[in-house]
């Protein structure tokens, strides 16, 4: 499973490369540093709720559409994974079910 930071991530970095914005706009609309949330759009740190907020902003959407956008990835990482977990795997040499 993705790690939650990282889907967050995720939907920040699009939000913002979609509207053309660098790292260094958002940075100044925000009044966050450049590199932390660089480091955030690469999931390396959790963001606090705060921090969520004014990245938001910073990207004209609101924190409530970040979070829906998050939840949509997750719903489907999870459905995936349960469809995965559903598949019988066939151990090496099992020639029962190799055959077919």
């Amino acid at each position: 499973m993705t790690a939650m930071r990282q889907l967050v991530g995720e939907v920040l970095r699009e939000r913002r490369v979609s509207q053309g914005l660098t790292l260094r706009d958002v940075s100044g609309k925000a009044r966050i540093s450049l590199g932390y949330i660089s480091e955030v759009e690469r999931g390396q740190k959790e963001a606090s709720s705060e921090l969520l907020a004014a990245l938001a902003s910073a990207l004209d959407v609101p924190l409530s559409k970040v979070l829906l956008d998050v939840s949509s990835l997750l719903k489907v990482e999870e459905a995936a994974e349960s469809y995965l977990a559903s598949i019988p795997s066939i151990a090496p040499g099992d020639v029962s079910a190799s055959a077919a």
